[in-house]
């Protein structure tokens, strides 16, 4: 075990100081800057960058519907009686008494501004026009409008599921839909599209009549809102409703479309064609042989293909492909290609499949190319690579050498094992152990999101924690994880402090308590830094970070455990400590 181990950082105001200095030799990586041109592509051309954009809006939009879901049943449950609750019934009934048939025409044109086949039309219009009419199509703009529509019905659909809140008992002017009250569809959709404009207006269009355009847009779906509740259809908190769950699609689609591209890219292949021209094979050519170890069940054979023409063209020749088994899902196989003189070992597969290949390689200085195949990647996404396998592989040919972290745990009724990601217990691990092998395959990483909401009302976890040999701290915990890297699926960063090459780890204690803990947890998720830190940094009351070198964890009952994604014996203790630079991957150039 290495024992120059830096000195324990203080966090202040929520940052934190790396004291680890270079690797010797290592050049210092950094994720690719966001050029002109990519700004400029439309998100139909960037294969990557809309599939880590899809991520964002697929994990947003659950953390959407269960805050719709949430204040839907609150309204409906035990904020009842609580003004301004208690008055809905009054403002209904003062509207239906001021009606006459001139404003009842009105209303019913405004109405039909929020109507689904009304929204659906004037969207494909605002796509085609989008498309058709400029000079260059703004694919970008069109998709964001198209997929804020959808994610706002999708959400609707599932809240009306969940919701049951009766319509208000007055006379209606429509007829009624066999939905909740709760939300107002009207009211979200035009939310959804005519705020979207709104916003496209503002910063795609010039002159000063854009604001009267965008303002007047922003008018019509609260136009809609009035009429909804003037006619009958819906309380006012309906409305509030629809105009949240639209106002939320549009953040969640533009915060992924409208910012540029999310993943880095392989270089064009015009460019890599100079350097190789002009440089001839990258200097870091290998002297020996090349080893691949893929995951069969995850990688096919044009995977492995492409692999290989990619190893060829950086002058591999003759790499042998060697196979994992369920009895050896990696690390075996990585060790003999060590012991035959393999001077890189390529690893296709999810985090597990690296996880067992970096016990093999560790603090052998052999460098590691990561390819991901499995459902998260995680690793690879945190290296800043590609999430296709060939680019990924290209991207990190053209690399540089870095030395990473490894954390090694132990515990209760599991053999002493190295992680690159995270390890836990709690709602992690019981997420990942109830998430079928179909539904990974059949709609990827959501699955697990799917399976951690029905666990939310899983009983709390009591627990001691020792950092760096101080005294133990007693928690309440629903989910407790140990980070060496920061971001998860889609782009959320669970440990914003979290690095994989800093020579320390970090401890997260989730504990929210009610919906409006759950709020405080996404917040500060969302909001990418932490909520709390050791130090003077003080605590959040649902979500606690500490930095360490080792930490011991007890838990009062046997917990479910994991371990870089995948489930191990559920046990009442882990030991936790960090190896600082044990691990070689290959890592993108600056400007990757």
């Amino acid at each position: 075990m290495p024992t120059d181990t830096p000195e324990r950082p203080t966090a202040v105001s929520g940052e934190r100081v790396s004291a680890t200095p270079p690797h010797p030799g290592a050049r210092t990586p950094s994720l690719p800057p966001r050029s002109g041109a990519e700004l400029q592509s439309g998100a139909a051309k960037n294969g990557g960058g809309m599939g880590r954009a899809a991520g964002i809006i697929g994990s947003a939009a659950v953390c959407q519907a269960a805050l719709m879901v949430g204040v839907g049943l609150l309204i409906t449950g035990p904020a009842t009686g609580v003004w301004p609750l208690t008055s809905e019934d009054e403002i209904v009934d003062t509207l239906e008494g001021a009606r006459t048939s001139t404003l009842d025409t009105v209303s019913l044109v405004v109405s039909e501004a929020g109507n689904t086949a009304t929204v659906v039309v004037g969207t494909l219009i605002s796509c085609l026009v989008l498309l058709l009419v400029p000079r260059l199509p703004r694919w970008r703009d069109a998709i964001f409008l198209a997929v804020a529509v959808s994610l706002q019905s999708l959400v609707f659909l599932v809240i009306t599921e969940a919701v049951d809140r009766n319509r208000p008992d007055v006379e209606r002017l429509d007829a009624s839909p066999p939905t909740s009250s709760y939300t107002s569809g009207h009211t979200g959709a035009a939310t959804a599209l005519y705020a979207g404009l709104a916003i496209l207006v503002l910063h795609r269009m010039k002159g000063p009549w854009r604001r009267v355009a965008a303002a007047l847009l922003l008018l019509l779906p609260l136009l809609v809102g009035i009429a909804r509740i003037y006619r009958g259809m819906h309380h006012p908190t309906d409305v509030v409703g629809g105009l949240l769950n639209g106002g939320v699609s549009l953040m969640i689609v533009g915060r992924a479309l409208l910012t540029g591209p999310h993943v880095p890219g392989a270089a064009p292949a015009a460019a890599a064609t100079h350097e190789e021209t002009a440089h001839g094979v990258p200097a870091r050519r290998a002297t020996g042989s090349v080893a691949v170890v893929f995951n069969p069940t995850v990688t096919d054979e044009a995977v492995c293909a492409g692999l290989r023409q990619i190893l060829e063209d950086h002058g591999h020749h003759g790499t042998v492909f060697v196979p994992t088994t369920a009895e050896d899902p990696g690390e075996g196989q990585t060790a003999h290609a060590i012991r035959g003189g393999a001077s890189l070992v390529v690893v296709c597969g999810g985090d597990g499949t690296i996880r067992a290949a970096a016990e093999a390689l560790s603090g052998t200085g052999v460098p590691l190319a990561v390819v991901p195949c499995g459902t998260g990647n995680l690793l690879a996404r945190n290296l800043g690579l590609p999430v296709k396998p060939t680019e990924a592989l290209a991207v990190a040919l053209r690399g540089a050498p870095h030395r990473i972290d490894l954390g090694r745990i132990e515990g209760d009724g599991m053999a002493t094992a190295h992680f690159t990601v995270m390890s836990g217990a709690g709602l992690d691990a019981v997420m990942l152990e109830r998430t079928s092998d179909r539904a990974k395959a059949l709609i990827g990483w959501p699955a697990y999101a799917m399976a951690g909401l029905r666990e939310l009302r899983a009983p709390r976890m009591r627990l001691t924690v020792g950092i760096d040999g101080a005294r133990p701290l007693r928690r309440t915990a629903r989910m407790v994880l140990v980070a060496n890297t920061g971001t998860v699926q889609g782009g959320a960063v669970l440990v914003p402090a979290a690095r994989p090459d800093d020579g320390l780890l970090d401890l997260m204690i989730l504990d929210p308590r009610g919906p409006a803990g759950w709020l405080s947890a996404v917040a500060s998720v969302v909001r990418r830094r932490p909520a709390g830190m050791t130090g003077h940094a003080g605590r959040s009351p649902s979500v606690e970070y500490f930095t360490f070198r080792r930490a011991d964890v007890r838990f009062e009952t046997p917990q479910p455990r994991e371990m870089d994604g995948d489930p191990v014996a559920p046990g009442r203790r882990l030991t936790v400590q960090v190896r600082p630079g044990a691990l070689t991957v290959l890592m993108p150039e600056r400007g990757e």
